[in-house]
């Protein structure tokens, strides 16, 4: 299916407005309730049949307020340092772990970081942080909306999912002197809702396929839509390599790449044996973005059970990777990611979900860091053409972004300081 144009949507930050906290009476209230859809709740996925994030919502989260983020098969917000381009990226990782099911004080173990910094503490001391995001799929668009207590205690006191209209899931914090929130959820049976507590430190919508039967057709729609809202989040890669560790000879282990790319001889070992096409790939990738000729790229195992990479020149010369320069290595590094997979990366993976059926989504802070500007345009284009096939999404920040413009499949997001 072909790939709509680059697009470039100038995204609103605001910051230093006051963030209310939960109500007086420990409920969620209106902090809780999603906002109207930004523009990107009406993408669709080029894949339906993979649920995927289309948009990402900050409605108040450290710099962001009232912000809502369209994201495509490839997406780069853009801005200058201080913008909250990072934040997003961190706002997104967390609703991915989240849906995982991780507790909170997992997550979010900076909680106060979070929080607006203007933002002034209710009459019981609280103050707290809104995100959220809408997911596409076979169910259509969902929306999930969660509302955190950072201050006195971490704790989630409101989450909302809803669907065509129709809340599915509501939570609130009734009383706070329990660890639980008070939850309802659409059942359209003999009674309209069902009732029940959860625990107020894991998100519920991750939770609700081990709590609702799925006997009537209100609760097959709410597990549907928790079933597409948790696929669509997890399978998150967020990636950061580190070239001054990617020097280094390695230890042989899982052959599961880390967020650093520390381990990179390790895996390089295992892809070259394992999947001789997406090595081929690579070698073509970084020949078009390495100095010098590149004939393959090795991983040459030591008398002591540790490897290391090299460059084959294909004239009897071998080049140690820790002789490559900082962008050489992030290019090899970030092609790797997108050329590779699940199976690969060290990701948590909803393994009962067929490949076929989701997709992975790498999260770059930084993409363009330490590359020149060819290596920074050939990445490009390789990762918008793998997005394009369906099975990858890509969310990246760079400082400007008018290098990107026309690039066909990639949705820019200019955030204002």
């Amino acid at each position: 299916m072909a790939v709509p144009p680059a697009s470039s949507v100038p995204v609103p930050r605001s910051g230093g407005a006051a963030v209310p906290g939960p109500r007086p009476d420990g409920s969620a209230g209106p902090e809780a309730s999603p906002p109207p859809p930004g523009p990107g709740a009406s993408l669709r996925s080029y894949a339906p049949d993979r649920p995927c994030v289309t948009e990402l919502r900050l409605s108040a989260f450290a710099g962001h307020r009232r912000a809502g983020f369209p994201l495509g098969p490839l997406t780069l917000f853009a801005g200058p340092s201080g913008c909250g381009k990072s934040s997003a990226l961190r706002a997104y990782e967390a609703l991915a772990r989240l849906g995982g099911g991780a507790p909170l004080a997992e997550v979010f173990r900076d909680p106060g970081a979070c929080v607006p910094e203007r933002a002034r503490p209710d009459a019981q001391h609280r103050r707290g942080f809104r995100i959220g995001c809408t997911t596409d799929g076979p169910e259509g668009p969902v929306h999930l909306d969660v509302a955190v207590q950072a201050e006195p205690e971490l704790r989630i006191v409101g989450e909302r999912l809803t669907a065509g209209g129709l809340v599915l899931l509501q939570t609130a914090l009734r009383d706070p002197s329990r660890r639980t929130v008070q939850a309802a959820w659409h059942t359209a049976g003999s009674s309209p809702v069902t009732r029940a507590p959860l625990p107020d430190d894991r998100l519920g919508t991750a939770l609700l396929p081990l709590r609702v039967a799925g006997k009537t057709d209100g609760q097959r729609q709410v597990l549907a839509a928790a079933e597409q809202t948790v696929v669509a989040l997890r399978s998150v890669f967020a990636c950061d390599p580190h070239p001054d560790r990617m020097r280094d000879v390695v230890p042989m282990g899982s052959g599961r790449l880390l967020p650093g790319c520390d381990n990179l001889a390790d895996v390089l070992w295992r892809t070259r044996s394992e999947c001789c096409r997406r090595h081929a790939q690579l070698v073509t990738a970084v020949r078009a973005g390495c100095a010098g000729p590149v004939a393959d790229l090795l991983a040459e195992p030591l008398g002591d059970g540790a490897v290391r990479a090299l460059l084959d020149r294909g004239d009897g010369v071998r080049t140690e990777l820790r002789l490559l320069g900082d962008g050489e290595l992030r290019y090899l590094a970030l092609a790797l990611v997108v050329l590779t997979g699940p199976g690969v990366l060290d990701v948590d993976t909803p393994r009962e979900v067929p490949d076929a059926m989701r997709a992975l989504t790498v999260l770059a802070d930084g993409f363009g860091r330490a590359l020149d500007a060819r290596q920074r345009d050939e990445l490009l284009r390789l990762t918008a053409r793998i997005c394009a096939l369906g099975h990858l999404r890509f969310v990246g920040t760079v400082s400007d972004a008018s290098w990107a413009a026309g690039t066909e499949g990639v949705t820019v997001v200019h955030l204002n300081p």
